[in-house]
């Protein structure tokens, strides 16, 4: 196995600077009734401000630095979304509390082209896309993983495999050697371990602060030395979970991890240090959560064609914004492009701290095939993105769709739907055969107008050239609104193609019902 962990420095305060563009003095204390500073920004930090001063102290040199309260449980959602958007890569993680993130890839090694493009490609999408800075560790066990994240070292995993599949079929490893120029190949991955310094043991909670003070007053600085020591020495002194954490880390214990489940729907918040009414800073954050939310669709293979936005306020019920895709889409630019479009619309009475994003019933989206010719269905994408950031700017009831009706009436003819709606047969609906009259040209038959006037206007038969013979439609008996009517392709005295007829009833008028383009 080769495990790849995400390690999120300064973990409470990135869950509240991963939404914001602009550097602000920001610091992050603990809860109270302490007032020390944990985590500052560096904007902060070249003001003076640094961790562990009072906040007090940090307030009287920075008047306008910000105190926020830090937040475990956003940071843990941090945790289980970041889990969530890399199902992409791999779909056996579980997560290390409280600021880690672990990854099984060694059956995507091939997939990705290696472990080292795996790290490179995360940590770079992750910033790019979610707004996590990350450092990355790879090794043959979680913990040992861990361990290399926090201490930067880097590790040959390919070669790694290699000597692991060869040590199964083989006769027990032989005293390995030392670590060379900071670079250790897979024969020394153990040893790269033993100079790792000895807080490192209380990563994940596994020892108590007793033991690793119990374990510093022994004069002991690294883990090497600690591994070194007599198991039974230890246990006299009340320090076996020191031991069995440095055996978990070698492979000499089993180390098992709950796997990560990503959750069937999605739902996931971003706070804002600082409030805001304004349409850019609001679609910049919620940019995050539509990353998040594509690569939780491409972990299901999956897509949505509706989502909900919601702007919570300080004082104010939240607002809630739909937003509807056109067609089921796991891109996250469509859900940008579609957010940008609802708030451009709107307007905010309150200003807000914290944006969520939910979505729910997705369906499957295969990936397509990639063509030499390109995806014939382009285009038809194209036309639905267009209907939807229509609909997101002007309205859903604002925008419609024509579809045809089984009726000879050419005022009857057609429909206005939903744009979604499922296309009716053009024989739905009562309808009758109309009469025709003798045409001698079929193209001439079908002949009708884009522009279809609302009212047929009366019209001098003076001013009208007849081009061709009659059609002739008489219907509409059954439901009082009776047609009789013998429908012409004129040209006006101004030189435009019209289409008209002649009432069959008394008076016998003129009118113009169309014109042709």
């Amino acid at each position: 196995m080769l495990w790849l962990a995400i390690l999120l420095p300064a973990l409470p305060l990135q869950v509240f600077t991963r939404g914001i563009r602009d550097a602000l003095p920001l610091a992050i204390v603990a809860a109270p009734p302490g007032t020390t500073l944990l985590e500052v920004t560096p904007c902060a930090q070249a003001l003076g401000v640094h961790p562990g001063m009072r906040g007090t102290s940090a307030l009287a040199l920075v008047p306008e630095l910000r105190l926020q309260p830090r937040d475990t449980a956003r940071e843990h959602a941090a945790l289980a979304e970041i889990a969530t958007w890399a199902g992409r890569f791999s779909p056996r993680i579980s997560l290390s509390p409280p600021d880690a993130v672990l990854m099984e890839i060694s059956a995507c090694l091939r997939l990705f082209g290696g472990a080292s493009r795996i790290e490179r490609t995360l940590r770079e999408a992750l910033q790019a896309e979610l707004g996590f800075e990350a450092r990355t560790g790879c090794a043959p066990t979680p913990l040992a993983a861990r361990w290399f994240a926090r201490t930067g070292l880097s590790f040959d995993p390919a070669r790694a495999l290699q000597t692991e599949g060869d040590a199964a079929t083989s006769a027990p490893p032989e005293p390995l050697p030392p670590v060379t120029h900071g670079h250790a190949s897979p024969a020394h991955w153990l040893s790269m371990i033993d100079p790792l310094p000895l807080p490192l043991l209380g990563e994940d909670g596994s020892c108590d602060a007793h033991t690793l003070a119990l374990l510093e007053g022994l004069g002991l600085r690294t883990l090497g030395e600690v591994r070194r020591l007599p198991a039974a020495g230890l246990a006299r002194r009340q320090a076996q979970s020191a031991a069995r954490t440095l055996a978990r880390a070698r492979g000499e214990l089993p180390d098992p991890r709950p796997w990560f489940e990503p959750p069937a729907r999605f739902d996931h918040g971003l706070a804002l240090p600082a409030s805001t009414h304004q349409a850019e800073a609001l679609l910049f954050a919620a940019r995050r959560l539509f990353a998040s939310l594509a690569g939780w669709l491409q972990a299901h293979h999956a897509a949505v064609d509706l989502c909900s936005l919601v702007l919570e306020h300080t004082s104010r019920p939240p607002t809630l914004l739909e937003l509807a895709m056109g067609e089921p889409s796991q891109d996250e630019a469509r859900f940008a492009l579609i957010a940008r479009e609802r708030l451009a619309t709107i307007r905010l009475d309150d200003e807000v701290r914290a944006l969520r994003l939910q979505a729910e019933h997705a369906v499957d989206a295969r990936p397509a095939s990639s063509d030499l010719f390109g995806d014939p269905s382009a285009s038809d994408r194209d036309a639905a993105l267009l209907l939807a950031r229509l609909q997101a700017r002007l309205g859903r009831s604002a925008i419609y769709r024509l579809d045809a009706h089984g009726d000879h009436r050419p005022e009857s003819a057609w429909l206005a739907c939903e744009p979604g709606a499922v296309p009716r047969t053009t024989g739905a609906g009562r309808s009758a055969p109309a009469k025709t009259l003798r045409t001698t040209s079929k193209a001439h038959e079908r002949l009708r107008p884009l522009w279809l006037l609302p009212v047929p206007g009366a019209i001098s038969p003076e001013r009208l050239t007849l081009l061709g013979d009659a059609e002739r439609i008489e219907t509409g008996w059954w439901d009082g609104q009776v047609v009789r009517r013998d429908y012409y392709l004129a040209r006006d005295v101004d030189q435009s193609l019209c289409w008209v007829f002649n009432c069959l009833d008394a008076p016998g008028e003129w009118f113009v019902h169309g014109y042709f383009g």
